[in-house]
């Protein structure tokens, strides 16, 4: 408490003693124990009004000890089981995790990490199907972004899924401490590192493959390579390695000469004594169709949007898309089966009465150089008006939206299109995929609508700029995966002109492994609105009847969803049943036989230790867990800080003082009138 306010206090003393003396001594001859009681009373009174005039306030400072973080990030992947190190990392966590001089030093925090980190809470399994050191990595240093930060990172180096982990180090500001899990020895080792293939390939083309070898060992080798289709080999080649020349690029044309699904397995032969084979062979897939979904983007400027669309749509091998002017003529628009008219203007006349001559569906996006005028008269979904300034849309997904699953569409933090459209006026029935947010306050108008009609489909999109939402997918996750599936389904959802289903079924042919293998369901009630309580079944069975499996599918948002993650590899079967409506549909697919984690026979301590060096750490092995415990202890910038906080209070409670002046009064008044004072 400061010198001024101790005096303070003081002269409310002397003046709340000064007040009762006068009041109750001065120019009267009372006296007696209860004028001594009546002056005190008052005497409470007056100075508690001038404490709470004067609210001293006091100073606490409390002292805390800051301990520095130690993260064990534990590799929780299959490869670890594979090499047999289980009991080895086991041992790891248990020493640094209940050590007590490192408990003293730091706050140690384990996690495990596959595809992703996870706080470890229960024991660890090694049945995670991938590697992603380099987005564990980051979400610790997104976690721990302003704290002092140690990592130790248990792992065999081999990385399956994510972007390169080795120079993380480079723009980390946490240290790495990397210790080396599993056989680090060096084998000789033939395998078949990647294989490059379209999705698709049409009927009697050719479709390219692209197939990487890779040798590690001293000796010279040579090994026969071939590449098969449904067992069936349809090329081979001879191919050599040494020390020097370790690598070769197979590349090579196949003939697609029938429709259906082709298992195309690649394989090296193996080595005398190689102790990994299972990383010889290599199967992809690729489906053989028939035809193609032509698409053409009209437009009369240049946008950025235009590419954005067509990259996105072309994701999938079975569209094509054109750019064409509104210009063209009609022997350019005859195979078109879907138009997409990019800022329609009075010129896009002619295609646009071809378009509704033929039934063709269309995708009308708006923006700073649309005609309302000529839009109006084109189409009969919307009423627009002129005059509006250019205004920010902000995106809403509408997840009650059920013409196709968009619930796994993510707009975080999408940029805003801008428009000048008016408010709307329907003229029939649309359903909103995107709804609108301008500065912030939801509007009625749509972003993205779509529109059934009699003979065909609409959809309209009002704002440019699309472009930026592809790059802020790949902001927020590192592909354009995410905007290319939703242009996609909104694509296949115009492009088709098959009568309204109330059963859907969304899968794939192919599964490269069990653990993508899933099946999505969409149901709909008479009035074709989403029916949450429908019952679906899914009845499973391989090609050699020694699996059979019924599944129910369970609901999740607006579709309904089978695991299929616990089959083995294998060709499938299936009927997908839906209770009271007498509605089922049947198909196959392949799960292929491919385990990522099978792929490594050694660690890959080389690129654990440039992770080190890139942080300031330090490589370690699991006979040297001392060593690696003594220099995090020796670690200056690893001392724990004492930190002091100051949190300035009131000497008094305000509420507490306050009815304690009134009932020092209170019971003056009281005393007084009873004995009949004034």
């Amino acid at each position: 408490m400061q010198i001024t306010t101790v005096v303070w206090i003081l002269v409310a003393v002397v003046f709340s003693l000064l007040v009762v003396l006068f009041q109750n001594y001065y120019k009267t001859k009372r006296r007696g124990k209860l004028i001594v009681l009546l002056s005190f009373l008052r005497f409470l009174g007056i100075f508690g009004i001038l404490l709470l005039l004067i609210n001293p306030k006091i100073t606490k400072t409390t002292y805390d000890l800051e301990k520095a973080n130690l993260v064990v990030l534990i590799d929780n992947s299959a490869s670890i089981k594979n090499s047999k190190s289980i009991s080895s990392v086991h041992k790891i966590v248990e020493s640094f995790t209940n050590d007590k001089e490192l408990k003293d030093r730091f706050k140690v925090t384990p996690y495990s990490f596959g595809t992703e980190l996870n706080a470890v809470s229960d024991s660890l399994s090694f049945n995670e199907k991938n590697t992603n050191i380099g987005a564990a990595l980051q979400s610790i240093e997104e976690i721990y972004r302003n704290n002092n930060t140690a990592i130790l990172l248990v792992s065999d180096g081999n990385q399956t899924l994510g972007q390169d982990y080795e120079f993380f180090g480079t723009t980390s500001k946490k240290t790495i401490y990397p210790v080396v899990i599993g056989d680090t020895t060096s084998y000789e080792d033939l395998k078949i590192t990647q294989v490059n293939k379209n999705n698709y390939a049409f009927l009697k083309n050719k479709y390219p493959l692209e197939v990487y070898v890779s040798y590690s060992g001293d000796k010279a080798v040579a090994k026969v390579f071939t590449i098969s289709e449904n067992g069936k080999n349809v090329y081979r080649e001879n191919l050599t390695f040494s020390k020097n020349e370790n690598s070769k690029v197979v590349t090579t044309n196949i003939d697609a000469k029938t429709i259906g699904i082709k298992k195309i397995t690649t394989t090296i032969g193996s080595l005398p004594n190689e102790k990994n084979i299972v990383n010889n062979t290599k199967t992809v897939a690729i489906e053989v169709i028939d035809e193609k979904t032509n698409i053409a983007i009209i437009s009369a400027i240049e946008h950025p949007d235009l590419g954005a669309l067509k990259k996105a749509i072309e994701s999938n091998e079975q569209r094509s898309v054109t750019i064409l002017k509104p210009t063209a003529t009609n022997n350019d628009w005859q195979n078109i089966d879907l138009f997409i008219f990019y800022q329609p203007t009075e010129n896009f006349k002619n295609v646009f009465g071809y378009a509704a001559k033929s039934n063709r569906n269309s995708l009308i996006i708006s923006g700073l150089q649309t005609d309302w005028n000529f839009l109006n008269k084109v189409q009969n979904t919307y009423v627009f008006e002129n005059g509006y300034p250019v205004q920010e849309l902000i995106p809403v997904l509408n997840a009650s939206f059920s013409k196709f699953d968009v619930s796994e569409f993510s707009i975080n933090d999408f940029p805003p299109l801008r428009s000048n459209v008016s408010p709307l006026f329907p003229k029939s029935l649309n359903q909103t995929i995107l709804k609108t947010k301008i500065r912030g306050v939801s509007i009625e108008t749509p972003l993205l609508s779509v529109n059934e009609g009699k003979n065909n489909k609409q959809a309209f999109l009002f704002g440019e700029d699309i472009w930026k939402w592809r790059m802020q997918t790949y902001r927020n996750e590192k592909d354009f995966k995410t905007f290319d599936d939703f242009i996609g389904k909104l694509v296949l959802y115009l492009s088709s002109n098959k009568p309204k289903n109330r059963f859907i079924l969304d899968y794939k042919q192919i599964y490269l492994g069990s653990n993508e293998a899933v099946i999505r369901a969409s149901v709909f009630d008479e009035t074709f609105e989403f029916d949450t309580n429908a019952s679906v079944t899914l009845k499973i069975q391989n090609k050699e009847k020694t699996i059979r499996k019924t599944v129910p599918m369970l609901l999740n948002q607006l579709n309904y969803i089978a695991d299929l993650s616990d089959l083995p590899s294998g060709d499938y079967n299936f009927i997908a049943t839906v209770t009271g409506i007498n509605s089922s549909k049947s198909g196959t697919f392949t799960i292929l036989d491919y385990d990522v984690e099978q792929q490594f026979s050694s660690s890959n301590y080389k690129k654990l230790n440039s992770l080190a060096k890139n942080t300031n750490g330090a490589l370690f092995f699991t006979a040297n867990l001392e060593g690696l415990k003594q220099q995090l202890l020796s670690k200056e910038e690893y001392k724990p800080v004492q930190k002091s906080k100051e949190n300035i209070v009131s000497l008094v409670e305000f509420k507490f003082l306050l009815g304690f002046i009134l009932l020092a009064f209170a019971a003056e008044w009281f005393l007084r009138k009873y004995n009949g004072l004034t």
